[in-house]
């Protein structure tokens, strides 16, 4: 009784009940916390374990559609997509609408008879934009991925981890027209056949102040699911939260597992300006020995306390490098790891030309030198 009373108080007045080690203390089987700008893991839980995500799948459904085609394009509903099971919008064989419409319908509401009927306007078939969609998944880093549907529901080794569903959102808050559509409250539009009224499912966007997304999922399955976001300042944060449970009370624990993951996020990180110092490296064939070597710009981190003096640097450069250089020019590479975790590279450059030096060059010089001096 205690529990749920602290666990309403923590509800009703964003009260942070982390766990005892000041970490978030949440119902999902898989969860994980992401810096939005960069992709590095915050915290997580069990965040590399392959799950079903549901519905969170259309966020990547989404990607393709908004990178792959004008969404004015009209769409005529087949047979196949009328079939799909609930949630749907109940579209009618030989409607037509837009794929922006049907965008909003699959976003806001999560229909999967919308999700069907993109697929294949947009990939020909449901198969071969299930193929796009695992194509985009492997670019954009997630290593353990399965795209089956294009709309979650339970089907053969679909899968994903809380990782990749965080990398895959943190893509799709990048994109000003998914923005755009996910963050819509509510919408009406007509199609050749009857209006429709859609309405955000999304309750974040009304109860966190920040919020910028993204999208819920549900199946027998997976449970329920969440992809979410939120910006402050200049802190971006992606959650993901995975079987948080079944029935009522999993649909309210998916909301306040990702608010308390978020409020962890923005409690205990900050964002820090990180560059390495100027080192030096010997010069061949050119009157200097050594020249100087700098991080060609800043990197920024979200980092907690802790790690923030954990920050260590690695260079990998030559032992030598031969004139002539420009200033500018790639030398080697700067890593940067936050304790013994690898959060970024960034290019180490010549801070200044330096001109080969010959025995040609030096008569030149020379020569110059005693024509400035005898005129």
């Amino acid at each position: 009784m205690l529990k749920k009373m602290i666990f309403l108080m923590c509800l009703m007045f964003s009260v942070n009940c982390y766990g005892a080690d000041n970490t978030p203390d949440v119902n999902a089987l898989s969860a994980v916390l992401i810096d939005g700008d960069t992709g590095r893991v915050l915290w997580g839980k069990n965040e590399n374990e392959p799950m079903a995500m549901a519905s969170t799948t259309k966020i990547m459904t989404a990607i393709i559609t908004l990178e792959n085609s004008d969404i004015q394009e009209k769409v005529t509903v087949s047979k196949n997509a009328t079939l799909a099971p609930p949630v749907k919008m109940h579209l009618q064989q030989g409607e037509e609408l837009t794929l922006e419409q049907l965008l909003y319908a699959l976003l806001m509401q999560s229909s999967n008879d919308a999700a069907v009927a993109i697929a294949e306007k947009v990939g020909g078939s449901v198969e071969n934009f299930c193929g796009m969609m695992n194509k985009k998944a492997k670019e954009l880093g997630c290593t353990d991925t399965e795209f089956v549907t294009p709309n979650g529901l339970d089907k053969g080794n679909h899968h994903s981890t809380a990782r990749d569903m965080a990398l895959i959102g943190a893509y799709a808050i990048k994109n000003e027209e998914f923005i755009r559509i996910s963050n819509t409250k509510n919408i009406s539009f007509t199609s050749n056949k009857k209006s429709y009224s859609i309405v955000n499912k999304n309750q974040l966007l009304n109860s966190y102040s920040g919020a910028i997304g993204i999208k819920t999922g549900f199946t027998g399955k997976a449970g329920h699911c969440f992809v979410g976001a939120a910006k402050r300042g200049d802190v971006t944060l992606v959650s993901v939260v995975l079987a948080s449970g079944w029935g009522t009370a999993g649909k309210a624990k998916k909301w306040s597992d990702t608010r308390e993951i978020l409020n962890y996020g923005f409690d205990n990180y900050k964002k820090y300006s990180i560059i390495g110092d100027n080192t030096d490296i010997c010069v061949d064939k050119a009157k200097v020995s050594k020249t100087v070597l700098k991080y060609k710009n800043s990197v920024e981190l979200l980092l907690n306390e802790n790690e923030r003096n954990s920050v260590k640097f690695e260079n990998s450069l030559p032992d030598m490098i031969e004139a002539p250089i420009n200033e500018g020019d790639k030398i080697g590479i700067g890593k940067i790891y936050v304790g013994n975790e690898k959060a970024a590279e960034v290019d180490i450059i010549a801070a200044e030309s330096i001109e080969k030096h010959s025995l040609g060059s030096s008569f030149n010089k020379i020569i110059k030198d005693w024509i400035k001096l005898v005129c």
